[in-house]
């Protein structure tokens, strides 16, 4: 069977987009923002993005595009045949299956919202934190949502890549860039608009300091590292259906630029919002389900504004859904020669069943507490995002430049085919020292 490629570029750069862009960008990216510092934080989260992010992307990448092959069969096929680096194919497979087991149900709670605020469920109720309770002590809702979620992850990917993930993928991606400006748009007109953009986007050195320049550089390296999401073969997949047109740091700007362009303009609608009305701007996590819901209710045209937000996170919530069932899907076709069909139906009832336990664990199985007192769900999310996210970048890290992998030379000779931007030969040093370095600081404060 040939390989499947991608139609056009933009394609390409969209449903990649569209992979990185997920609720850790949109929802994530403004709360740690806001508890660290705001401007300060959005700088050094630039910064690591640069340095770190993007070669880190370009490997996996590079590996995908010189194997053609996903993830299991991309090791397979470029490491000597007497290694194993292969075995962090199916680890990476495990990974996506368990992201997948919490992320289904975070994303069924976004069209949830959706439909709420579409049907006037806050205009009749201003106790959002009741409304979010509820919720989450509905298991059928739950489950509806999710398999609503899942339904639609693996269907479009079962139309195929063209027809299904990048026709697909565009289109989402499309409406949620101009949802994005249209909601910007209206914050920049709220009282507070001046003053959350001054805390969101301007640096202040001396709150920094009083918070901690250590903990806000390491908070910014490890928002930096996973809202790429790179490490679990993610977007690997991806470079197995790219051209050699362009080099892959030239993609991988794009990506990133994509990425942090949704990233910031989130914080740009959510931190006017927030000064607006009065909102602590650090509220951390329900910021999204009980303090937005209040502004909203609060404003002019907020059942208008509010569906088109929670219209706008189910977008970035799917694209990351039909990106990783694109990846699981691909693994079955080319490591165990199933049809697309067939890997997309047994994609589609694993992933169905194996999110039940997330859901339960939120009301039926709410006493039942895994790794140091966390529920299922953010066990799962802890495992993912502290243990897999950053061992598996090193593997790919070590895997692309050292000798006993795949090999610096080879590597930078597939990142640098086609036109744009390369990556210079001495840079090897700062790519076999410093990146495993980086990565092992976030692996390390992750798991405080």
């Amino acid at each position: 069977m040939s390989r499947e490629k991608f139609r056009t570029r933009f394609g390409f750069i969209l449903v990649s987009a569209g992979c990185a862009i997920g609720i850790g960008n949109v929802w994530k990216f403004p709360y740690i923002a806001g508890e660290n510092g705001g401007g300060v934080f959005v700088m050094f989260y630039l910064l690591f993005l640069l340095i770190m992010g993007i070669p880190v992307l370009t490997m996996e990448l590079a590996i995908g595009r010189a194997s053609r092959q996903s993830t299991v069969n991309a090791f397979r096929t470029l490491e000597n045949p007497d290694n194993r680096w292969h075995y962090h194919g199916f680890i990476s497979l495990a990974g996506c299956i368990l992201l997948m087991m919490y992320y289904t149900t975070v994303s069924g709670w976004m069209l949830g919202y959706f439909f709420r605020f579409v049907s006037g469920t806050f205009e009749k109720s201003l106790n959002s934190a009741l409304i979010f309770s509820e919720m989450l002590a509905d298991s059928k809702e739950m489950i509806l949502l999710m398999g609503i979620t899942v339904i639609i992850g693996v269907a479009v990917c079962s139309m195929g890549l063209q027809n299904g993930t990048e026709r697909v993928s565009k289109i989402m991606m499309t409406g949620m860039l101009i949802l994005t400006a249209a909601l910007a748009v209206n914050s920049l007109t709220l009282d507070g608009a001046a003053e959350g953009l001054r805390f969101f986007l301007l640096p202040d050195f001396g709150k920094a300091v009083e918070n901690g320049i250590g903990n806000i550089m390491t908070a910014a390296m490890s928002q930096a590292f996973f809202s790429l999401s790179i490490g679990l073969a993610s977007m690997e997949i991806f470079g197995s259906y790219m051209s050699k047109d362009n080099t892959l740091p030239s993609e991988s700007v794009r990506i990133c630029v994509l990425d942090t362009f949704v990233a910031v303009v989130s914080g740009i609608i959510i931190f006017p919002a927030c000064f607006t009305f009065g909102i602590k701007p650090d509220s951390g996590p329900p910021l999204i389900f009980i303090t937005l819901p209040k502004v909203f209710s609060d404003m002019a045209n907020g059942r208008i504004l509010g569906s088109l937000f929670f219209l706008f996170m189910s977008f970035a919530s799917l694209s990351t859904v039909i990106a990783v069932c694109e990846n699981l899907i691909s693994a079955g076709i080319d490591t165990f020669g199933l049809s697309r069909k067939k890997a997309s139906v047994i994609c589609g009832v694993f992933l169905f069943t194996l999110s039940l336990p997330c859901i339960f664990g939120y009301n039926i199985w709410e006493d039942i507490k895994i790794i140091g007192g966390r529920n299922i769900s953010d066990s799962e999310d802890f495992i993912v995002s502290n243990l897999l996210l950053p061992a598996g970048a090193i593997i790919y890290i070590l895997f692309c430049t050292t000798k006993y992998g795949w090999g610096f030379d080879k590597y930078i000779k597939e990142a640098n085919t086609g036109k744009g931007l390369k990556i210079p030969q001495k840079a090897k040093p700062y790519f076999q020292f410093m990146l495993p370095v980086f990565i092992l600081i976030i692996f390390i404060s992750s798991l405080r």
